[in-house]
């Protein structure tokens, strides 16, 4: 379980995070949902100790994460696929990890495995595509079999397969008891892999509720309506029965709560002639623009004329889902989640830089990387 209680971040004037409280539950997936600028990253980061907050406080199991004596163990977290050494074979980077929590070599070939990247262990990191990197970000997430998952983008840079494979994979350890959060930028990603969202923007939160309720108000009934000589009174009708209408374009209205049934029969008995009668549902992706329109740093033009409504195609995730105790869970117990996964990360990368030694560093004569620098402001 993670417990964000009035956490409140500021870099200097700019206030990233603004005495945000939320919880993410066990044995469901969770979307933590925002604009660009909304503080998403920044709450992770607070979440796992990489930034101390200016007041109130972050629990991972009742408890801030930086006192964990065994972190790997607690939390499994993405936060960014390219922190990785570029001269450190993908086996290595993952070997060394393991290695500061006393994890075996046989978990370590496990979860190179379930993320697909056998054919490559042996190469290089900094020769991966995106998607590869995403994929041995996952790995080092996964590798200490972690009670919790927080993850930034993970499917960034993903192909379909990819992003079949890792949605599963959630649900898959949500579904045994783990707690996963996991941020993302697309709505309708959200809709078939979470179980609830949080929606937050400049730093304020926004939504907290489950998707379904989500899904629920995109479901509302709006109608078009197209006519050459009626649009006016098919308005003044509506309006006149407190349904709220909208003009995309000449000839053409938009009616929330009037059902195009009910429109239709008024129209026979007014004599009305319609060119045009379309139940419209509205996307996932227009409620959450609706949610954010006000809290989004950079903005856009308004929505071009004659744009309307979109159909949604994406179904709701499993809410309240029972869940599994948890266990501990090798690759063998996850060959149902790892079948879906497509072994063929490496394909085309046979070009990829290889020396041939798995376990060890960029040879001597090749210049270290300099170390990141973390800044914590006291």
């Amino acid at each position: 379980m993670i417990d964000a209680e009035g956490l409140t971040k500021r870099f200097g004037d700019k206030t990233a995070v603004d005495n945000l409280s939320f919880r993410v539950l066990p044995g469901m997936v969770t979307g933590f949902l925002g604009p660009n600028g909304a503080g998403k990253s920044t709450t992770m980061r607070l979440i796992l100790g990489l930034d101390r907050p200016n007041s109130g406080r972050a629990l991972v199991n009742g408890e801030a994460f930086v006192s964990s004596k065994a972190p790997m163990t607690l939390v499994g977290a993405l936060l960014d696929g390219r922190s990785v050494h570029p001269g450190r074979t993908a086996r290595s980077h993952l070997r060394a990890l393991a290695a500061t929590h006393g994890i075996s070599t046989k978990r370590v070939d496990e979860v190179i495995g379930l993320v697909g990247l056998e054919s490559v262990a042996g190469k290089r990191a900094g020769g991966f595509s995106l998607g590869m990197q995403q994929r041995l970000g996952l790995a080092g997430a996964l590798l200490g079999d972690p009670e919790v998952l927080v993850l930034d983008e993970p499917v960034n840079g993903l192909d379909p397969e990819g992003v079949l494979w890792v949605r599963n994979l959630m649900r898959y350890l949500a579904g045994q008891g783990r707690t996963v959060l996991v941020s993302s930028h697309l709505m309708s990603e959200m809709a078939l892999s979470a179980d609830r969202v949080v929606i937050i923007g400049r730093g304020h939160l926004l939504a907290d509720t489950a998707m379904s309720d989500l899904i629920q108000r995109a479901s509302g009934v709006v109608t078009k309506v197209r006519s050459p000589n009626n649009v006016t009174q098919i308005a003044e009708a509506a309006t006149s029965r407190g349904y709220a209408v909208e003009s995309t374009e000449p000839g053409v209205v938009t009616i929330k709560g009037w059902s195009a049934a009910s429109v239709g029969e008024e129209a026979a008995y007014q004599g009305w002639v319609l060119h045009e009668l379309t139940s419209v549902q509205r996307a996932l992706e227009d409620v959450y623009m609706e949610l954010t329109d006000s809290s989004v740093e950079f903005q856009v033009s308004d929505r071009p004329s004659g744009a309307e409504p979109k159909a949604v195609t994406s179904s709701p995730g499993v809410v309240g889902q029972q869940s599994a105790p948890r266990e501990f869970v090798p690759a063998d117990q996850l060959a149902a989640i790892a079948e879906h996964n497509p072994a063929n990360a490496a394909r085309g990368d046979a070009e990829l830089p290889s020396d041939g030694r798995d376990e060890a560093g960029p040879p001597d004569d090749e210049p270290a990387a300099k170390p990141r620098r973390a800044w914590v402001e006291e």
